[in-house]
């Protein structure tokens, strides 16, 4: 399934390539390609090289553990994501091990961890969906998540395309919509909040 978007200017092929299916065929993913995705999040740049990032994950062969992340993401996102081969949770840890104060970068370094892991899965053919959408006092107590770390998203992996007999309208809708993104002009700005800076 390809929806690769016409964009203003020339990008890179696995960042136009790259979107967020609702729809995941079920089908596994091999534990190299596994390794590897997370293997770029973990080569992300970070303040200080913290690397404020850890992952729960669980692969759907493994229905126990998977069902335990599953059951913390919020109910609209089980619904499509039970089909992915891998989920996961994202966390971040609040506090510098260097020095104990507050990390304020730890969320802006965890997306750094999460596109790398998305190009990643990219390059190999996968799709991945980032999702805020989950209940974080659920997955601190499943998982014993400590109090400084925060459960801040989940993250589905797998092959897009949907379940045989299993397809759902309204993901099918959202899956073959068409891609768009506010203009430059809209998002990067010179001199001024609002004016645009003349790219």
């Amino acid at each position: 399934m390809s929806k690769e978007p016409s964009t203003d200017h020339p990008i890179h092929e696995l960042l136009s390539r790259r979107w967020s299916p609702y729809q995941f065929n079920g089908a596994s993913i091999s534990s190299a390609d596994l390794r590897s995705i997370f293997e770029a999040a973990r080569w992300a740049p970070s303040s200080y090289n913290e690397q404020p990032w850890r992952y729960i994950v669980a692969e759907r062969s493994d229905r126990e553990e998977f069902d335990r992340v599953l059951s913390c993401l919020v109910e609209a996102n089980q619904a499509w994501a039970q089909h992915a081969a891998v989920l996961a949770i994202a966390v971040t840890v609040r506090r510098f091990a260097r020095n104990g104060k507050e990390n304020r970068a730890c969320e802006h370094d965890l997306g750094i961890a999460a596109a790398q892991l998305t190009v990643e899965a990219t390059a190999r053919g996968l799709f991945v969906h980032q999702m805020i959408g989950i209940d974080p006092d659920r997955a601190r107590e499943v998982f014993s998540i400590p109090d400084d770390a925060t459960p801040l998203t989940g993250i589905a992996i797998g092959h897009a395309g949907p379940v045989p007999g299993a397809a759902v309208e309204t993901f099918r809708e959202r899956d073959e919509a068409a891609r768009s993104r506010k203009p430059l002009a809209d998002l990067v700005f010179r001199g001024a909040w609002g004016k645009p800076a003349p790219l």
